[in-house]
């Protein structure tokens, strides 16, 4: 009985793969009956069939492997115009820029870094990305700020408006056009309200530095770009009556530019080489500074905070400029560590330096963007 149940189990353990391999023979092999602990055959009254088990085999447990959890990489804003780029729209952005005062000198269609600078400055000034190039962000931005500039403007083909006031005229206009030219240091006489040659020459020095057609006379883009720079004149200031704040002027040992005595103003003087910091005619702080060399000099005029930088690093020379708070391109007040160490035996590239750098600091968190700055020679 036994022989005929291990032969069927001696099967089902071969397809198994489980059998050992016997050693080849001419006698008829005697099949050994496995130890009854191991049948499969189950005991009476037992219906569980356990099976051997290979004491070889361990489970192992397969860890999950670790997941990398994959962070998308933000888009960089694309470019429609940067820096190498030239041609028309390179031109109609020049012009756009010019506009508003962020560009100076005449249209080149190319996207050099003084274009990149205006670019900055913009975008600074309008709380964008400051990116050095034009992204759609700011082209939408400078367009509705700004006309369609003509085919003569973007090629520097100048093509004088009708004559508003020209030589010959006098009265209350031409008093205004002098104290408005005066505030911007292009007029030095007394207002007298006759237009003459002093003043006709202040007229074409206003209009060469703009790229507004050179003719001494005063047309419609002369007067609203001079507007656009200047405030209403006083009627002391078109009669030559001298404010009461001389006083106030001397008393903090520098001479204030008359533009300086109202407002929130940084009034810096190159030939004394001071900076003050002028609230309503009041001097809070003079500071020592120093200016650009000949070949990039710190440019002279009435401007205005466009936006602050507390760690600002110059694209184009790689220096730090910390504490810059800029006011035309990328000319700005700043600390310089150069002008701390070696005083005026240096010179900027075109900015104002200050080296006291814990006055600066507590300058740079007093003044707001849209501040007026004045620089001035006297």
């Amino acid at each position: 009985m036994r022989r005929l149940v291990v032969l069927p189990l001696l099967a089902m353990l071969a397809v198994a793969g489980c059998a050992r391999e016997l050693p080849a023979t001419s006698a008829q092999p005697e099949i050994a009956l496995p130890a009854p602990q191991e049948s499969l055959v189950p005991e009476p009254g037992n219906d569980e069939v356990t099976p051997s088990v290979d004491p070889t085999f361990e489970a192992t447990e397969v860890a999950d492997e670790p997941r990398t959890e994959i962070v998308p990489t933000p888009e960089a804003v694309a470019a429609l115009h940067s820096p190498g780029d030239s041609g028309e729209e390179i031109r109609d952005l020049q012009h756009r820029l010019l506009q508003i005062d962020w560009y100076e000198g005449g249209i080149t269609g190319e996207f050099d870094e003084t274009t990149r600078l205006a670019v900055e400055g913009f975008q600074g000034k309008r709380g964008l990305p400051v990116l050095g190039y034009v992204d759609q962000s700011t082209r939408d931005a400078l367009h509705a700020m700004t006309r369609e500039p003509t085919h003569e403007e973007k090629h520097n083909i100048l093509v004088p408006g009708p004559a508003l006031l020209k030589s010959g005229a006098e009265g209350d206009q031409v008093r205004d056009l002098q104290a408005r030219l005066k505030q911007i240091a292009w007029y030095g006489r007394p207002i007298d309200g006759r237009y003459g040659p002093e003043t006709t020459e202040s007229v074409r020095g206003f209009q060469q530095k703009r790229q507004i057609p050179v003719t001494g006379e005063v047309d419609q883009r002369t007067l609203d770009r001079l507007h656009a720079m200047t405030r209403k004149p006083t009627e002391d200031e078109k009669n030559n009556v001298v404010p009461e704040q001389k006083e106030k002027r001397q008393a903090s040992g520098m001479a204030l530019d008359d533009r300086c005595l109202s407002g929130r103003v940084l009034c810096i003087s190159k030939k004394q080489r001071k900076l003050a910091w002028v609230v309503d005619g009041q001097v809070q702080v003079v500071l020592d500074v120093r200016f650009g060399s000949e070949q990039t000099p710190t440019r002279n005029g009435s401007f205005s905070v466009g936006w602050k930088s507390r760690n600002h690093v110059s694209k184009e020379y790689g220096s730090p400029m910390p504490y810059a708070m800029f006011f035309s391109g990328g000319q700005a007040v700043h600390y310089s560590s150069d002008f701390a160490a070696r005083g005026y035996r240096g010179a900027s590239h075109g900015c104002v330096n200050v080296r006291d750098k814990g006055a600066i600091a507590s300058l740079f968190d007093q003044v707001s963007v849209g501040d007026k700055v004045v620089v001035y020679a006297g």
